[in-house]
């Protein structure tokens, strides 16, 4: 079934449109009703609408958006009603909470609801963070967490008079952007007003048992805040503090508690709330509210699968990013327990259980910290800790914020740390969440001097070369940054069948592997884009264009055996899931000619904003098989 062929299957006709005058800080028993009744209305239809995307394998967030409803309820009430007050744009600064954005361009006649069906959805234009442009109704980016606060300052600058809001979380809160932002809302005396979402719960657990001490409403009242702190579940209080921030000049935070995903069995007051719902869970909570054709059309749903066959990799996939943990667990066993101590500190960033960690703390929990959502921070400590010889920090969080680090591994470099960084969801694959959450300049951070201290770069292409790429660089000096995809991968294989990082392969640093030789030339290629130019190069074999394949896992380094020998062959392309104005292609050109080599040379990679979805954001990127082979047979001609 597609969006158009289906009608919403929740009334949203429902919805009664309500003005309210923040002059006014007491509810009416009729306005209170309404606004219950449109809280309910839209809570329902973002449990049913995210979980299509559960349904669908694409993911997606309900908990946040879902805990929000109210405070969202009040600010359309009072952007109805006065709307000459204020910046009529729900700013947040929780960008996974995108089905607020989703629901309230619905409502406002801008996104058709059946769009919201697709949710998440590959060329749906609904990926899991809001893009300025890409949806109708959306008015705004929100990039990463924690990044809104300090944008909205400068809305409010441009705005004197106006008063605007921004969605907060508690998890957003820890970001130290905001400290910043803070310290500029309150010198400035900035008429922006906070809204947020004390739920007590992040991704990996809960901020009060694994960051004791640390208080959203004391940490801004320290800031020279103004805190209006209560329960976001009650609907009269809720909007007397509301009204009383409008009222009052300057930044102020209204501090909501409630427990995540309230009301919602099985979920509820637990961090399982923050990602998608679960597709029974979803049913269950509908079934209860009577909403049968929305449990219908959740039944009816069918999870798209990648049909495509792919040559010279297995079946049998693997999770990289999941390997690298097991395989430092593995590393670490053959320490005994006052060695590791001494020599290893690991610190997580609320990522655990997405870059790996999460084995190595269940193993080894005296070497592991639960540090919060503080990646700039969590680096540098990893790499002070590592700051003296034979010891080492290790840290892992999402290659997108790799960006925000970048000075922090510059001060690692300078202090000679030894740092091992883990950096998963490089790259493209499977990334719903789309373009802010595109891991795409991890080239950055190889940023040092030729005589500097070392860095080096490494993807391995399986969980075969993961596992082996960790046990021989784990205890080199330096900087080593280890890159994975969020997507599994399946096993590089022999002409034979056999794995190509089977028993007995070990992993060389700098050293680059023919995976297939050719006469006509060579793709360059790493990580989850390998198999892909694998695939590719068997295909052309099959039509006579001789091209081989060269497995890049150490990005950074020349190999200078293997320069020469691509260097002079026919042709070399370099296809990459890296951004194509920063990646290894726009470096392995000017390798070429400084050795005085000049093959036909062309450089693909990740050029377009994203298209949403799993395994499609390749063939979107044209780095996918057909994109590989096209090119290929262009400079062949």
């Amino acid at each position: 079934m597609t969006a158009t062929q289906v009608s919403f299957p929740i009334d949203l006709g429902a919805y009664k449109p309500l003005s309210l005058d923040p002059a006014n800080s007491t509810l009416t028993d009729e306005q209170r009703e309404t606004l219950k009744a449109n809280i309910q209305l839209c809570r329902d239809t973002i449990v049913f609408f995210t979980a299509t995307g559960a349904a669908r394998g694409v993911g997606g967030h309900t908990g946040g958006p879902y805990d929000t409803v109210p405070e969202v309820m009040i600010l359309d009430a009072l952007f109805r009603g006065a709307a000459d007050k204020f910046v009529p744009i729900f700013f947040d600064e929780a960008g996974h909470r995108v089905a607020t954005q989703y629901l309230m361009a619905t409502l406002a006649g801008e996104l058709p609801a059946e769009k919201l069906l697709h949710y998440r959805f590959a060329n749906s234009a609904l990926p899991g963070h809001p893009e300025l442009g890409l949806t109708p109704g959306v008015k705004f980016s929100s990039g990463r967490l924690g990044h809104m606060w300090p944008y909205v300052n400068g809305v409010a600058l441009a705005n004197s008079g106006k008063t605007v809001f921004c969605l907060g979380s508690d998890g957003s809160q820890q970001e130290g952007d905001d400290a910043e932002a803070a310290r500029l809302a309150v010198s400035q005396q900035l008429n922006v007003k906070l809204l947020i979402d004390d739920n007590d719960v992040t991704i990996a657990g809960h901020p009060s048992d694994y960051m004791p001490g640390f208080s959203v409403a004391q940490t801004l009242a320290g800031h020279g805040l103004k805190i209006l702190e209560g329960n976001g579940e009650d609907i009269d209080d809720l909007y007397r503090r509301i009204c009383e921030a409008v009222n009052t000049d300057g930044p102020v935070a209204v501090v909501n508690k409630r427990p995540m995903a309230v009301g919602i069995e099985g979920i509820e007051g637990s961090e399982h709330g923050h990602d998608v719902i679960p597709l029974d869970k979803a049913i269950t909570y509908l079934e209860a509210k009577g909403k049968t054709a929305a449990v219908d059309y959740l039944k009816s749903i069918e999870k798209p699968k990648n049909t495509y066959t792919f040559m010279g990799s297995s079946d049998k996939v693997g999770s990289n990013r999941n390997v690298f943990g097991e395989a430092v667990v593995s590393v670490l066993q053959g320490m005994s327990d006052a060695e590791r101590k001494e020599k290893v500190m690991c610190i997580d960033s609320d990522l655990e259980g997405s870059c790996g960690l999460k084995a190595i703390g269940q193993a080894f929990p005296d070497i592991y910290i639960k540090a919060g959502i503080m990646e700039r921070g969590n680096l540098s400590a990893a790499a002070g800790f590592g700051m003296e010889k034979g010891k080492q920090g290790i840290f892992a969080t999402f290659s997108a914020f790799l960006e925000m680090c970048i000075s922090e591994i510059t001060m690692a470099r300078l202090n000679n740390s030894n740092l091992l960084c883990h950096f998963s969801h490089s790259g493209i694959d499977d990334m719903a969440d789309n373009t802010c959450h595109f891991g795409l300049n991890n080239m950055f951070a190889d940023n040092g001097l030729d005589d500097g201290y070392e860095t080096r770069l490494y993807f391995p292409a399986d969980a075969n070369q993961m596992k082996a790429c960790v046990e021989s660089v784990f205890s080199d000096p330096g900087l080593r940054f280890i890159f994975s995809t969020r997507s599994k991968v399946p096993y590089i294989l022999n002409t034979d069948g056999s794995n190509f990082f089977g028993d007995g392969y070990k992993f060389v640093p700098g050293k680059d592997e023919v995976i297939r030789e050719g006469t006509a030339g060579y793709i360059i290629s790493f990580g989850a884009a390998l198999y892909r130019s694998l695939d590719a190069v068997e295909r052309l074999k099959q039509e006579g264009i001789d091209v081989g394949l060269i497995n890049k896992a150490t990005l950074n380094v020349v190999d200078e055996d293997m320069m020469a020998k691509v260097g002079q062959s026919p042709m070399v392309i370099v296809s990459e899931a890296f951004n194509r104005r920063t990646g290894l292609g726009s470096r392995f050109g000017t390798w070429l000619l400084e050795r005085g080599f000049s093959p036909k040379f062309a450089s693909l990679g990740t050029h377009h904003e994203g298209c949403g979805g799993l395994w499609e954001q390749f063939p979107h990127q044209g780095i996918d098989p057909d994109g590989i082979i096209n090119k290929v047979k262009q400079l062949a001609k």
